[in-house]
């Protein structure tokens, strides 16, 4: 086998067996709670003979092992259960929770990727100088700054004092791309603050680890600019430690956003499980948990293997 097709199906392998501990520690976590799920549901007046009903008919009598592999079967089957709260289906209800979601990291990374790579490249340039020191030092204050006292600042200045954009990003399928990008700015301006620094320093550190390349001052000995060098031979070569950072803040776009999502009432994932853990709904907990663990460990899994074809020497062996 070649060497990048073994290693594509080690990191595809592995990515498999991590979400498998992820779900064993997800269904864990939730059983450990305190409290008594049936108790929760009926409330403090329900009858013994109420209590032990509901908890046959959730098969809380049953043993841990046989729930766990009776849920995640279910789950791999594409059945999450229903929520105790509402008696729904919890993958429908997902569904369009989970595309808003990905709605809203997708144009928070549309902005926030090319703009910290171009920043990046910057801050290479003028390594040193004030645009390097100014982009430093903005983006760490981004950085420093917790994402909810952001979205409060933006949503008292721009929504209220403003007027810019609501301060309640509410979607809806009445409403077209225009209506639903203005209602989503605030959370994506927030979204792409906090990601910003962590792209922007990783691709100026690993562009300058490669500065130090004899390929690179041979470059510069032909006359090329400085740019130039920069972008054509030194960033494609640092294109796989960038890539995992890329990789791992859209990660967090996608899991991360459950603050954001609060702050500005978001109808996301975020939202759907804040409001589930307050009401003790533990099927829709580990659903929830479940999908930002794969959403998680799937684009670490596509960083690994994209590391992995951009390195000449495996896609090359001697």
């Amino acid at each position: 086998m070649h060497p990048v097709l073994k290693l594509v199906a080690q990191r595809l392998a592995l990515g498999l067996l991590l979400l498998l501990a992820a779900s064993a520690l997800i269904f864990a976590g939730t059983m450990i709670l305190p409290g008594d799920v049936a108790q929760s549901i009926l409330g403090q007046s329900a009858t013994p003979e109420a209590l032990a009903n509901l908890r046959a008919e959730l098969g809380l009598n049953d043993p841990p092992v046989q729930r766990y592999f009776d849920w995640l079967l279910g789950a791999v089957q594409g059945d999450l259960g229903t929520a105790l709260t509402n008696g729904r289906d919890i993958a429908e209800s997902l569904s369009q929770r989970l595309s808003n979601t990905l709605f809203l990291a997708f144009w928070a990374a549309v902005i926030s990727v090319p703009l910290a790579i171009f920043l990046g490249l910057i801050a290479v340039r003028y390594k040193d100088r004030w645009p390097d020191k100014l982009i430093s030092a903005v983006t760490l204050a981004s950085i420093s700054i917790p994402e909810f006292l952001i979205g409060y600042l933006l949503m008292f200045f721009i929504a209220v004092q403003l007027g810019w954009a609501p301060s309640v990003a509410m979607i809806g399928e009445h409403m077209n791309l225009g209506q639903k990008l203005q209602s989503i700015a605030l959370p994506v301006i927030v979204l792409t603050l906090v990601v910003l620094a962590h792209m922007m320093r990783m691709t100026r550190a690993a562009i300058l680890n490669v500065m130090q390349s004899a390929y690179i001052e041979t470059a510069e000995l032909k006359g090329l600019s400085s740019f130039h060098v920069i972008y054509r031979h030194a960033f494609p070569n640092a294109i796989a430690p960038i890539v995992n950072v890329v990789m791992l803040n859209l990660a967090y776009l996608v899991v991360g956003v459950v603050v954001v999502e609060v702050v500005f009432v978001y109808p996301g994932m975020g939202q759907y499980l804040v409001d589930h853990v307050s009401k003790r709904d533990v099927p829709v907990v580990q659903a929830c948990g479940l999908i930002f663990a794969a959403v998680y460990i799937g684009l670490n899994m596509i960083a690994d293997i994209v590391s992995i074809l951009a390195n000449p020497r495996l896609r090359h062996p001697k």
